[in-house]
């Protein structure tokens, strides 16, 4: 390990020079001193990357009282989120910055760990996951990087373990998925080999993890803007096949993929997620609850695996609008993508386009005819005001919607003849 001094210097890092976190930052000093609390983890690595920076975390030798002691005397507001392991988060500005005290591992056992407090830099970062995470700044930019690789792997994009890979995952089994998902977003080039072999070697351990956070890693992971090498190298590993057992044939996934750079559109990771699941409603049913989906999730999830009406690149205009009446647009949409990722036709993508073009400039239609409309034309109240009405609705598609309310009088009335015959 190194780090007895700065390696380099953060240039262009505006946050460096946040108010906010600048006043959290004199609270913690004074109290105990110059370079007692740096910048951690995702704002170094994301600044040394050239990489938008969300959240600003902060790490110190203060220990969580006394963090909560200088904030109060700040007149700053600290929330305890997490004393165990060390973290108090700040309120400044409006905003959270969490900071952690400066920990070792004392005990792990694959999904919890035992910690104890440190004032020595380098024992913090060699209980850290990768060596890009393992990065620190002073409030002037200064980079330190107690293992000695974390500045080249965040330049590099390497993802590689801190340390032994085996070790690193052998204290939080997690730490499997959350390699793959920053391979996901932050790795370049080949991947780390004693990395994926680690992976690889203790795959069975993810069984004992909470499905909810196996889905939280997952769904940040397939929203990388291209999560496909990494999903790849999961299914070589065997990874995949212990978090999605019925996953198999990538294509549908990969086509998704695709898709979305044909279209122009964001990642959408749950749609994707819905690719790696099995096609049969009743399958993605089981999945959803296996991986404690939401129901809004499951929910989404079921409609975009549903076949009927056949939704196909050579859809005429007229059929297309009947699908989105019974469908709705979001439903549409989601099966018009998923259509055309079994089918990745290059010579069919014009027609796609053109399909997902009209299915996102669609207006509801809507009858203008009610129970009380079918009643006044002389239908007795019952269950047949709902069999009329379905009756007229099936004949409103069928005529590509006319909004003549004329006509849709005239077909209720004859409706209603038809039956009295």
């Amino acid at each position: 390990m190194t780090g007895a001094g700065p390696d380099d210097v953060l240039a262009g890092a505006d946050w460096l020079s946040d108010p906010a976190a600048a006043v959290v930052l004199d609270a913690l000093e004074a109290a105990g001193g110059p370079d007692c609390a740096r910048f951690v983890g995702g704002c170094v690595r994301n600044a040394v990357m050239g990489r938008p920076v969300a959240d600003i975390d902060l790490a110190t030798r203060l220990e969580p009282a006394a963090v909560i002691a200088a904030l109060a005397a700040a007149g700053l507001k600290a929330v305890p989120t997490g004393l165990d392991h060390g973290t108090v988060t700040a309120v400044s500005g409006g905003r959270g910055f969490e900071i952690t005290t400066l920990r070792r591992d004392v005990e792990t056992d694959g999904r919890r760990a035992v910690v104890a407090f440190t004032s020595d830099w380098a024992e913090d970062a060699a209980r850290r996951d990768f060596t890009l995470n393992a990065l620190y700044a002073d409030r002037r930019g200064r980079i330190f990087d107690p293992t000695g690789q974390g500045l080249a792997a965040a330049r590099e994009g390497r993802i590689a373990f801190v340390g032994e890979a085996d070790r690193r995952i052998a204290e939080d089994h997690l730490r499997i998925l959350r390699y793959f998902r920053f391979l996901a977003r932050y790795g370049r080039g080949e991947p780390d080999p004693a990395a994926a072999a680690a992976c690889a070697a203790q795959a069975g351990s993810l069984a004992a993890l909470p499905a909810e956070r196996v889905l939280k890693e997952l769904l940040s992971l397939l929203g990388a803007v291209d999560p496909r090498p990494a999903i790849r190298l999961m299914a070589a590993t065997g990874v995949l096949a212990q978090v999605l057992p019925d996953a198999g044939d990538l294509s549908r996934f990969e086509g998704l993929c695709e898709v979305e750079t044909l279209e122009g559109a964001a990642p959408d990771p749950l749609l994707r997620l819905g690719g790696l699941f099995p096609e049969a409603p009743t399958e993605v049913a089981r999945e959803a609850e296996r991986l404690r989906l939401s129901g809004a999730q499951r929910d989404r999830l079921i409609a975009a695996a549903g076949r009927e009406p056949r939704l196909a690149s050579w859809m005429s205009p007229r059929e297309l609008r009947r699908a989105l009446h019974l469908l709705g647009a979001d439903v549409t949409l989601d099966r018009l993508r998923m259509a055309w990722a079994r089918t990745p036709d290059g010579a069919a993508t014009p027609d796609w386009r053109e399909q997902i073009a009209q299915a996102k400039a669609w207006t509801p239609r809507v009858l203008g005819i009610s129970g009380a409309d079918v009643v006044a034309a002389g239908a007795r109240p019952g269950p047949v005001v709902g069999e009329v009405l379905r009756e007229l609705e099936a004949w409103w598609m069928d005529e590509d919607f006319p909004g003549d309310p004329r006509a849709l009088q005239e077909r209720l009335a004859a409706i209603l003849r038809g039956r009295e015959t």
